[in-house]
């Protein structure tokens, strides 16, 4: 069975910094595309950031680049997402998602399209 175990949510100041992380296991082994989506409430979920495996491109949704980093660890099952600067419009409930088989140029942000999810880190930033 494969699980997705996001952690590293939490409240913080505007401008300051969280890294969240998400471990891939079970049959879920080196997944082709690992993503970060989020949803604020009343607001609809977007994708974030998204990476390839074996340090494949990254790729992020324009008002989070400059300022979050999607990385993985060696094994290509541990996915990151380093966040500073960060602003209110920020907060939300941030997701991992993964496809096993199918690169990101397809999935590419499309919810619908990647396989497991996990349950989700909040993550508050007040002003």
């Amino acid at each position: 069975q494969a699980q997705l175990v996001e952690s590293g949510g939490g409240s913080v100041q505007a401008g300051g910094s969280l890294r969240l992380s998400c471990v891939a296991s079970g049959d879920l082994n080196r997944p082709a595309c690992m993503g970060w989506f989020r949803q604020a409430p009343g607001k609809d979920r977007e994708g974030v950031a998204r990476i390839g495996a074996s340090g494949g491109a990254s790729y992020y949704v324009d008002s989070v680049e400059g300022r979050f980093t999607i990385s993985q660890d060696n094994a290509w099952n541990t996915v990151y997402l380093q966040m500073n600067s960060l602003k209110p419009e920020d907060t939300g409930m941030y997701y991992c998602a993964a496809h096993p088989t199918s690169f990101c140029a397809y999935v590419g942000f499309a919810g619908d399209r990647y396989k497991y999810w996990g349950q989700g880190t909040q993550v508050t930033v007040s002003s």
